[in-house]
């Protein structure tokens, strides 16, 4: 297959460049720009893929809560782009989304499983489900959710949760770091190689693809530092205690066993395996 990957030079597209190998043809800033619709159009209609797989987006929580209308031109204009293009050319469409499209639902205690009603919470997470409404309108539909993504950091990439703890240690040993937030932060290598098999078998419709389990992001940190062997402190603080302009989800853990049920499928490994195996690739790196 043609594969375009839009977003190539961050986290999640690099990896699936790198994973796809000759197949992937990737695009990214400056030279591919979502938000310019004739560009996009005749950039897709070019290059004639018979995917294209998007994981270009406006991923800054925070500012997006200022900045609406520009996260929104990448996150759901971009996307209609994207499948304007498709239809032109008969391409598949699979758009990357998150666990943000959640949150609503103050009381939820299990994890979001791909019927649910979503709910979002901010700007950001309004802005990724109405994406998702646009992407069906390629010929051929996939929408994967995924959270907290850490991996190999790429040119365009902001960081990630684990880089950012890590960063944060080495200038100060006590560190304060949200308790009341539930979700489960996935390994980018799992979630791309996921991907790439629902690709291949030509699944359509949602999945959710992450780790396996549950935590918060206070002992997700923990967890960070017991595997790395480093005394760091960690002060536990509430949401409300962490000044933000963007509200968070309390609870927002995707449920994978829809994913899980494929027959051949790439295994999802608990979380904390799959930080284990991140920092030992990384410290051998």
């Amino acid at each position: 297959m043609r594969i375009v990957v839009t977003g190539s030079l961050g986290q999640l597209g690099g990896e699936l460049c790198r994973q796809l190998g000759p197949e992937a043809l990737g695009l990214d800033l400056p030279e591919f720009d979502l938000t310019d619709q004739r560009g996009v159009v005749r950039r897709i209609e070019e290059l004639a893929p018979d995917v294209v797989i998007n994981c270009a987006a406006y991923t800054h929580v925070d500012r997006a809560e200022s900045e609406p209308q520009r996260c929104r031109a990448v996150n759901v204009s971009g996307v209609a782009y994207l499948a304007e293009g498709c239809r032109r050319i008969g391409a598949s469409l699979v758009q990357i989304s998150t666990d943000y499209v959640f949150g609503a639902d103050s009381s939820r205690q299990t994890p979001y499983r791909e019927e649910d009603p979503p709910g979002p919470v901010n700007v950001y997470g309004l802005s990724k489900l109405e994406s998702e409404q646009y992407a069906k309108a390629a010929p051929r539909w996939l929408i994967v959710r995924t959270c907290g993504l850490y991996g190999r950091l790429g040119p365009r990439t902001a960081g990630n949760f684990v880089e950012t703890m890590i960063q944060q240690a080495k200038q100060r040993g006590r560190l304060r770091v949200v308790a009341d937030q539930h979700c489960t932060p996935s390994y980018v290598g799992h979630v791309a190689r996921a991907i790439c098999f629902l690709v291949a078998v030509r699944a359509t419709g949602i999945y959710h693809v992450v780790n396996q389990g549950q935590t918060t992001w206070y002992d997700f940190a923990a967890e960070i530092f017991r595997l790395l062997g480093w005394p760091v402190q960690l002060e536990p603080i509430s949401s409300t205690q962490w000044d933000s302009p963007a509200r968070r989800p309390a609870y927002s853990v995707l449920d994978p066993s829809k994913y899980l049920a494929l027959s051949g499928r790439p295994e999802l490994p608990p979380w904390q395996e799959a930080l284990k195996e991140y920092l030992s690739l990384r410290q051998r790196t």
